[in-house]
């Protein structure tokens, strides 16, 4: 437990992706199984404890502190494991310090009337830094700006393979993952998954240079599709080894979102799909009508919901791609194919939650520019407010994870519109005193040790007062600084928020470190699905600004 406590301590302070993946990895070549094992699902979110809970922890605390100083360090300190960890008066000596997997295993089987018992006897045998991960651990939030698809990438680096070979095998596996440390560092064969509905990692796109990529790309070769403002997810079924059909809905993070949307979910259960895995946008329809995405917002981060809420808010799958069809993996086929596959799988189906993203026809790059001004125009149909833009896509091309270039373009509509990453937040003022409510954002620009996030902007509006309350609760549970009235959030590639941000216009200005100044931005909505790697970069912006001047 020491050298995890260690581990994720270092880990808390080390900025850089590429320190990040060089830690885990020297820490999994070091620890035996199923020690690294244990650690890789804490790392990656994959252990939950029935009935180890916050509450248990703040009983336990108010047991051995003043409540009173308990309660005011809390409020103060605002995260449970740092305020417990500070405060516990330990008893030294009357415990050892337990091994990693001594604590999983424990808390998997221990009894509710036992545990705390045995927690304490922990916390006892553990220094501060100790006692912080142990309790991060119980209470499932690490915070250390790893996410799961970087800890697979520092698997990846015990061996030959590479990070997208560690992600397809994973999803089947269970902890302690010795079969896949063996697999990795190449000294066992590949892991025999159970799992009947893996996640593939998704295909992404770059952002389309108008005046560089038109030029040396023929409209041809390229196909264009609505860019619809939704979230994006795969639709995945399949078959136990028994026979029982299974069924799962991925957000394009990796997530399991199933349970928020039972009612497609049914969809994917009516016995048409077999062996299948598309890849669209989730969005709500109503009357065959695209909603605002503050009407999916409504559906999203949730476990379970209602069936009011299901018939207010009806979800719709839109369907882009398909990379699995009657079992035969059809990622390495050409997208035209794909697409020819896709079409009659959804006519196979016939189901009314799940539709065909319209191709959009064009003969020239100055022909699809008209389109893109004015989709009302060009589409038929009422949703060209949920329209953000157009996908372009060669027909050639193959589905690979991540984002290759010169395959898959983005070409989005609104020229004042960035997706930024929160960095620092500030209680507001009059009602909002009790809020975090003032955001400072970047967006990535290469440094001398790789991408760094620069802040462009601060924004105070164009939230509602429920996503306030999500907002302030997020500062709260993320902050890793304290300056002042300032908070600074988690904001690295692996971990943090993404807010989408609209504004008037862009000066250059010398007041403002990044070099620019953003008139009037506001929160346009909370990107709660998008990774933090996947926010813009400040040539964006540069771009805006050859643009305007």
């Amino acid at each position: 437990m020491r050298d995890f406590a260690q581990l994720l301590d270092r880990l808390a302070f080390e900025p850089g992706r590429n320190g990040k993946i060089r830690m885990m990895a020297a820490y999994f070549a070091a620890t035996p199984d199923p020690e690294r094992g244990y650690a890789l699902a804490a790392l990656t979110d994959s252990l939950s404890f029935a009935d180890a809970k916050p509450a248990m922890i703040s009983g336990l605390a108010a047991e051995r502190t003043d409540p009173v100083l308990f309660a005011m360090s809390y409020h103060y300190v605002g995260d449970l494991s740092e305020t417990v960890a500070l405060m516990w008066p330990a008893r030294h000596g009357e415990a050892e310090p337990p091994l990693l997997s001594e604590v999983v295993e424990t808390l998997s089987t221990t009894g509710k009337a036992t545990l705390p018992r045995v927690i304490a006897g922990w916390l006892d045998g553990l220094d501060e830094i100790g006692r912080w991960a142990l309790l991060k651990l119980i209470t499932g939030s690490l915070r250390i700006g790893v996410s799961a698809r970087l800890a697979k990438t520092a698997v990846a680096a015990l061996g030959p393979h590479a990070p997208d070979d560690i992600e397809e095998v994973w999803h089947g596996l269970v902890p302690p993952y010795a079969e896949l440390f063996a697999y990795a560092a190449g000294t066992g064969p590949k892991p025999d998954t159970v799992d009947p509905t893996p996640f593939r990692t998704p295909m992404l796109a770059h952002a389309v240079d108008e005046a560089k990529d038109f030029a040396a790309l023929s409209p041809a070769d390229f196909t264009a599709e609505w860019k619809w403002d939704g979230i994006r997810v795969q639709a995945i079924t399949g078959f136990e080894k028994d026979g029982r059909p299974a069924q799962r809905l991925y957000s394009r993070s990796g997530d399991d979102i199933s349970g928020a949307f039972p009612d497609l979910m049914d969809s994917l259960s009516n016995g048409r799909w077999g062996a299948a895995a598309l890849d669209g946008e989730l969005l709500v329809v109503i009357d065959g009508r695209v909603q605002p995405f503050s009407s999916l917002q409504q559906r999203l981060n949730r476990k379970t919901v209602s069936q009011k809420t299901i018939g207010q808010y009806p979800i719709h799958c839109r369907a882009y791609d398909i990379l699995l069809m009657d079992g035969e993996d059809l990622r390495p086929l050409p997208f035209a194919e794909r697409r020819e596959r896709l079409e009659a799988f959804v006519a196979r189906i016939d189901d009314p939650r799940v539709d065909l993203s319209p191709i959009v026809p064009f003969a020239s790059w100055e022909a699809l520019g008209e389109i893109r001004s004015d989709p009302a125009a060009h589409h038929a149909g009422d949703d060209a407010d949920a329209i953000e833009g157009l996908m372009l896509k060669r027909r050639d091309s193959v589905y690979v994870p991540g984002r290759p270039k010169g395959l898959w373009y983005k070409w989005k509509r609104q020229p004042f519109n960035v997706d930024a990453v929160m960095m620092y937040a500030q209680r507001g003022h009059g009602k909002r005193a009790s809020f975090y409510s003032d955001y400072t954002f970047g967006v990535w620009k290469d440094g001398p040790e790789g991408d760094v996030l620069v802040p462009v902007g601060k924004a105070y509006s164009g939230f509602t007062d429920q996503e306030l309350v999500k907002l302030d609760r997020f500062v709260r549970n993320n902050t890793t600084k304290r300056f002042g009235p300032v908070r600074e959030v988690v904001h690295t590639r692996e971990e943090g928020l993404v807010l989408e941000i609209l504004f008037e216009g862009l000066n250059r200005s010398t007041r403002h470190k990044s070099g620019v100044a953003m008139r009037f931005p506001r929160v346009a909505r909370i990107r709660w699905d998008k990774p933090t790697a996947e926010a813009d970069r400040f040539d964006v912006l540069e771009k805006m600004l050859a643009t305007e001047g």
